[in-house]
């Protein structure tokens, strides 16, 4: 997770150990980025740069991922949204845009709903209030038990990836599934839970913070009409619809970056 020049600091959360780094400006809007099921907070690489020369950037390993401890979940959303209240408590913030993908957008969107204090602007991307199905993510996490990590990793590829991406850029494909490879059984599993459990769509009707929300025009896995519901729910939202797949932060890396920058700095 650590890149060259910074330093993993740690936030303690009913005894679960987080990993954390900030970077940028310490004068700058702060900016809390939120990491996808499966990888680290090394998705955000391709943005780290831009980013961070006028934010001040904090980005984390959600438990049970990279540097941070895997308890033996189930996981709640609740829990994972303290988490991240925990960090910004840590970094010594009040206030922080959010920025989140899959997992970490219906977390960003959970803390809009719950800590609406603590937070400024709202980007959720490739997310929904209600991701996927309970049956399924019980599936997922009988699969996970009973195979390991290998037992979902080309399920996970060929939905974070469009073929052409695959095709293109087999290096960051390669990091990717070695990421996920990498994570914990139990993490992912927690995770998992959480998913299969949380359910925002009677809430984001509530939430007040400027959002903005971002699709993939290929996303099997959150399709464009679950942040459709987004933006028709939440009050002046508005869209960013990329030619991506799952994780559209890095196959269109240039676009998402200055989509959230301009929206940011409006």
């Amino acid at each position: 997770m650590t890149a060259p020049g910074t330093a993993t600091e740690v936030a303690l959360v009913d005894g679960c150990r987080l990993a954390y780094e900030v970077e940028g400006p310490e004068a700058a809007p702060v900016c809390l980025l939120l990491h996808s099921l499966g990888t680290t907070s090394a998705l955000w690489d391709p943005q780290r740069e831009r980013f961070r020369q006028s934010l001040r950037v904090i980005r984390y390993d959600v438990r049970g991922h990279g540097q941070s401890q895997p308890p033996v979940g189930p996981y709640t959303l609740t829990q994972l949204g303290r988490d991240a209240l925990a960090v910004l408590d840590a970094v010594g913030v009040e206030r922080a845009h959010l920025c989140g993908v899959s997992l970490g957008g219906i977390t960003a969107l959970w803390l809009a709903l719950h800590a609406p204090d603590r937070v400024g602007r709202l980007v959720v991307a490739n997310t929904a209030a209600r991701l996927g199905t309970s049956e399924a993510w019980a599936n997922r996490i009988g699969v996970v038990r009973a195979g390991g990590m290998e037992a979902v990793v080309d399920g996970a590829i060929a939905r974070w990836f469009t073929d052409r991406f695959r095709d293109q850029h087999p290096d960051i494909v390669a990091r990717f599934r070695s990421m996920l490879q990498q994570c914990s059984v139990d993490g992912y599993a927690g995770a998992c839970a959480v998913l299969r459990d949380a359910d925002l769509r009677r809430e984001i009707g509530q939430i007040s913070a400027e959002t903005l929300v971002v699709t993939g025009r290929h996303d099997e896995a959150t399709p464009p009409a679950l942040g459709g519901l987004i933006r028709a729910c939440v009050a002046g939202a508005r869209a960013l619809d990329l030619d991506a797949a799952h994780l559209s932060n890095v196959e269109q890396a240039g676009p998402f970056t200055a989509g959230v920058l301009d929206f940011l700095r409006g």
